[in-house]
């Protein structure tokens, strides 16, 4: 197992225990791994996902149980999406920055920090994204 997965196992421990069980923080740790270790071998169905994810949460305000119904919404419509260009620089946060940081509220504003720091890197797919979403009635 490389160091990356290693990283998300560890930060999915945290995230799948968190006592706000209704928010379901996991899925935003998902969708910005993704997005982020995301190569030209990647399926595009799962970039696209973790984009969405990330555009409904950051820019819509949904919860991780929010986002997560709505990618099962978006599976049974089986429409398909937009191609969308890998940026190069993927984020300036890593999932091991936001391991060193102190569990609790502390980490969990740095799980939001690490998503926008992915969602940003993504700017020239930020209307392709949205248009989907409105698209399938999301």
């Amino acid at each position: 197992m490389d160091a990356n997965q290693e990283a998300f196992h560890t930060l999915s421990y945290y995230t799948l225990s968190h006592p706000d069980k209704g928010y379901f923080i996991h899925q935003h740790i998902v969708d910005a791994y993704q997005a982020q270790i995301a190569t030209e071998f990647s399926k595009p169905i799962s970039i696209l996902y973790a984009l969405v994810g990330l555009y409904l949460f950051l820019e819509k305000g949904y919860t991780g149980r929010q986002v997560q119904l709505a990618h099962m919404q978006l599976s049974r419509n089986k429409q398909p999406g937009p191609q969308l260009p890998l940026p190069v620089l993927r984020g300036t946060v890593s999932i091991e920055d936001v391991l060193l940081l102190p569990e609790g509220n502390i980490r969990d504003k740095g799980i939001r920090d690490w998503c926008q720091s992915v969602w940003d890197a993504y700017l020239p797919c930020h209307t392709a994204v949205a248009d989907y979403v409105t698209k399938q009635s999301v």
